[in-house]
């Protein structure tokens, strides 16, 4: 950090930014007692006002015609309903995975949704208000850009795909799946033990990877939109400082601008991918090898 009364440097500041607001001091790489309490109350927060918005337009729903709130929520539990549909064939299953993915989405989607912030907006407020409470003057506000989040929810899917693959195929038919799927099985005792070596390698490879990738790839995408909307706003800081200001602050309106309409369509897409990836998992939960 800069020393008091000096400006940050460009590093400095997007070093101070990419700090997370935590319970304590992290002493290692892996710390699992270390919780990021910024990324739990905008979990919480955004959950809370999902459930709240989504149980809203179930309360005020009518069999009329329909209203521009309830029409647009009724689109969007479509086309959810229709991609789970097309994935899992099981209607039992449905009713709970279809609100889930609906939730998910939404939920994803409001969590990314905080990287539209102004970058220093919130950040500020707690400069002013948390060291004066005694907490460190950190804050990040965009969840989906913690690894901790996107790998739990992550995990969340995978914990859901092992209860739906006990729960449909049977803990014996299951088990029977891990040691003879995707190479099959011999009638040889000791090429079917052999095979089933393989086969049951092949499937923990399979459930780490789709785990880590599944939580990997939304944590890139926003780690990475973050850090360019810090970029951007640096060319504010140096239009304010420096003699050529002028140019770098139309820069900084002009790149802001045209990055977050771009980051519109990046934050939706990943929220649908995040669905997308969840249900085909769940999918493939259902499906006999």
């Amino acid at each position: 950090m800069a020393a008091e009364g000096q400006a940050l440097t460009p590093g400095e500041y997007i070093r101070h930014h990419l700090v997370h607001l935590t319970n304590k001091k992290q002493e290692s790489i892996v710390d699992f007692s270390v919780i990021n309490i910024d990324s739990m109350v905008v979990n919480i927060v955004m959950g809370a006002l999902v459930c709240f918005v989504l149980w809203l337009a179930a309360r005020k729903a009518t069999s009329g015609t329909p209203g521009r709130f309830q029409a647009a929520v009724e689109i969007l539990v479509e086309m959810v309903d229709s991609q789970a549909k097309s994935v899992i064939h099981n209607a039992h299953s449905r009713k709970l995975i279809a609100p889930l993915a609906l939730t998910v989405f939404c939920w994803i989607f409001m969590l990314n949704f905080m990287d539209l912030l102004p970058v220093d907006a919130l950040p500020a407020i707690w400069h002013a208000a948390g060291p004066a409470m005694g907490y460190p003057d950190y804050l990040r506000v965009v969840p989906t850009a913690d690894l901790s989040t996107t790998l739990g929810l992550s995990i969340s899917v995978f914990l859901l795909c092992l209860y739906y693959n006990v729960k449909i195929k049977g803990l014996g038919g299951w088990a029977h799946e891990l040691v003879s799927a995707p190479f099959g099985t011999s009638k040889n005792p000791v090429f079917a033990l052999l095979l089933g070596v393989v086969n049951f390698a092949m499937q923990m490879i399979e459930f780490v990877a789709k785990t880590v990738s599944h939580g990997m790839r939304l944590f890139g995408n926003m780690f990475a939109g973050e850090l360019v909307f810090m970029l951007i706003a640096l060319l504010g800081g140096f239009a304010a400082l420096s003699l050529g200001g002028g140019l770098f602050f139309i820069g900084h309106i002009i790149a802001g601008s045209i990055w977050a309409i771009f980051h519109i369509l990046i934050i939706t897409l990943q929220a649908f991918i995040f669905m997308m990836l969840a249900l085909i998992y769940f999918g493939q939960a259902h499906d006999a090898h």
